[in-house]
């Protein structure tokens, strides 16, 4: 699946299986910051790769604005030092999206969290 939407829908559908509502989706990180505002989700999948500033930044921002929200970045791409600038970034974490179907979101979130969707398809 390469475009956004289908991409945020299939995240959707897995999120809601394992007993999350999905709060809301941006496209973008400012769209993103904009929503946590406005939503106040008790969480947030985030993509690495975000048109105009990259997940990490994004991350970073809430983790100002929003101290102790629960962050988790994911990307198509893989790199070791991901892990490390998740944590920097004051994210839970990261998972690649390939890992996505299998992880168990609770090591990042509370169960049943209303979580907010910002990614991209990459």
């Amino acid at each position: 699946m390469d475009d956004a939407p289908a991409f945020r829908s299939v995240v959707r559908e897995l999120l809601e299986r394992r007993g999350y509502i999905v709060a809301g989706e941006a496209d973008c990180g400012a769209d993103a910051l904009d929503l946590v505002g406005r939503l106040d989700p008790d969480a947030v999948l985030l993509d690495v790769h975000l048109p105009g500033e990259s997940g990490f930044e994004v991350a970073a921002r809430l983790a100002e604005v929003r101290p102790g929200l629960p962050v988790l970045l994911t990307s198509a791409d893989f790199d070791r030092n991901f892990y490390a600038l998740a944590d920097l970034a004051g994210a839970r974490g990261f998972v690649p999206k390939s890992e996505l179907a299998r992880v168990e979101f609770t090591m990042f979130w509370p169960a049943g969290a209303e979580v907010q969707d910002a990614q991209l398809a990459g």
